[in-house]
């Protein structure tokens, strides 16, 4: 974070300070809520959660090196003390924000939120400085302590903004307000929290109505393929750029392919030229996240080429993301654990389809949460697709609707032992080691709630019964 004195943050955040002999002293270091995460200089932010309460690390804290703590009450060393210590952290995040001079980029949408915000942060690390939201962080803690980890250096803070229902996005533009406003589609994940597409649309958009006017320099980007996002251009006073594979689109792709291994390539024109990209990412649907990226980018000053060559370069810098590692006997695990929706899953299917070409493909998939009515048709749907694409053989872990993925790929023709329900991580373990051959391709992928992580990474490490149950 940017210095500033423990005095400052107190008029700033609008609380009282207690049991702190100097109020000139500064807060160098980073703001953090985890105490495992404390260094020299750091304002420590203390939450009570369901089960644990940060002012009960107060006083390990400091002797950590901790100049102070943001709490709700006094906790018997340096304190800064506030009614309600989540409005303060975006107070202080909003105001740290105006000091300094570098360019916020939002982004919002269904899904690829994550890969793309990872995207975006390559591509602007090669033009200067650039801040990002670690992980997917995008609420209303996560994105202030992201904005207050920028410094007097960051020339791009690039923030990451989820939505569990109308006026969240609001909120958090309020927080950290953006000049260039991103929205990458509307799908139905968290369709039962929203009531439908709609409403999703509704939500997404706050992020372009927050926007500066295009004469104070705010742009919109937006996805052309997608009308719900599209239609958001008359929302906005900023500037509208297009991406998309549509001919409509200012920044899109021409000649999309896959080369033999799943990575997505193809031409990147852009007004300023084009140039040719190959991206280390697996899966078509990296395409669609690369020209959102290259949008921002351009829209930034980089050439066609500068993206390009940004492109091919970057990696996935967030974990259970389409993460691919090949074991030595030559079976390639693909985790896509960290989170699935109807849109991902199929993105995630073709990629497996595409990387097994003349391979045995195995599809390790679990419940897709929060889609309310649509649960049913929609893990059905995805059963079938798993047939439709020749995949060799869907495992269905857990309940009600890793039955329902199973019964969609019945219906579909899988009536053979092409597909089969199993109860927990640990049985699709036992399962997979016991049918693995050399040069199969694992695809696991389930909503973050399922933890399915554990089976490829047990998959990876060897080990004995029950380690999954014990991760």
């Amino acid at each position: 974070m940017i210095a500033l004195s423990l005095a400052e943050i107190a008029e700033v955040v609008g609380g009282q300070t207690y049991d702190i002999p100097d109020p000139s002293v500064e807060v160098t270091g980073s703001v953090v809520r985890d105490s495992r995460e404390v260094e020299a200089g750091s304002l420590f932010v203390a939450f009570v959660g369901e089960r644990v309460d940060g002012h009960d690390f107060a006083e390990a804290v400091v002797a950590a090196g901790a100049v102070a703590v943001l709490a709700s009450r006094p906790v018997g060393v340096p304190a800064i003390v506030v009614a309600d210590v989540q409005k303060a952290l975006g107070a202080l995040a909003r105001h740290v924000v105006r000091r300094l001079g570098a360019t916020l980029v939002a982004l919002t949408g269904s899904a690829g939120k994550t890969s793309t915000k990872d995207l975006i942060a390559q591509v602007l690390q090669h033009k200067a400085p650039t801040v990002w939201t670690p992980g997917s962080l995008n609420n209303e803690i996560g994105l202030p302590l992201t904005a207050l980890s920028a410094t007097e250096e960051t020339r791009f803070l690039v923030l990451e903004m989820g939505a569990r229902g109308i006026g969240h996005i609001r909120y958090l533009t309020d927080l950290t307000p953006p000049k260039i406003g991103l929205v990458l589609n509307v799908g139905t994940a968290h369709i039962g929290e929203f009531g439908g597409r709609e409403q999703i649309a509704q939500a997404k958009g706050e992020l372009v109505e927050g926007l500066p006017t295009a004469e104070d320099g705010g742009a919109a980007i937006l996805n052309a393929d997608d009308p719900l996002v599209r239609a958001m251009a008359s929302r906005t006073k900023a500037k509208v750029i297009l991406f998309g594979e549509s001919g409509e689109a200012d920044v899109r792709a021409e000649n999309v392919r896959l080369t033999d291994s799943g990575q997505p390539a193809f031409t990147l024109r852009t007004p300023s030229g084009a140039s040719d990209v190959t991206m280390r990412l697996y899966g078509e649907h990296h395409v669609s996240n690369a020209l959102a990226a290259a949008a921002v980018a351009h829209e930034l000053g980089m050439s066609a080429e500068e993206i390009a060559t940004a492109l091919s370069e970057a990696g996935s810098l967030s974990r259970w993301r389409m993460e691919v590692t090949e074991r030595p006997d030559g079976v390639t695990v693909v985790n896509d654990a960290y989170n699935a929706n109807p849109e991902s899953m199929r993105a995630a299917l073709r990629a497996l389809a595409a990387m097994g070409k003349g391979r045995r493909t195995w599809a390790v998939l679990g419940k897709m949460a929060e889609l309310g009515d649509e649960a049913l048709a929609e893990h059905d749907a995805v059963g079938r697709l798993a047939v439709r694409l020749n995949v060799s053989k869907l495992v269905a872990v857990g309940g009600r609707e890793a039955s329902w993925l199973q019964l969609g790929a019945y219906n579909e023709g899988s009536w053979g032992e092409e597909s089969v329900h199993v109860s927990d991580a640990q049985a699709a373990v036992d399962l997979l080691r016991s049918e693995l051959r050399p040069g199969d391709v694992v695809l696991v992928k389930a909503s973050r709630s399922v933890g399915l992580e554990s089976v490829a990474e047990a998959l990876l490490a060897g080990g004995t019964e029950g380690e999954v149950a014990a991760r």
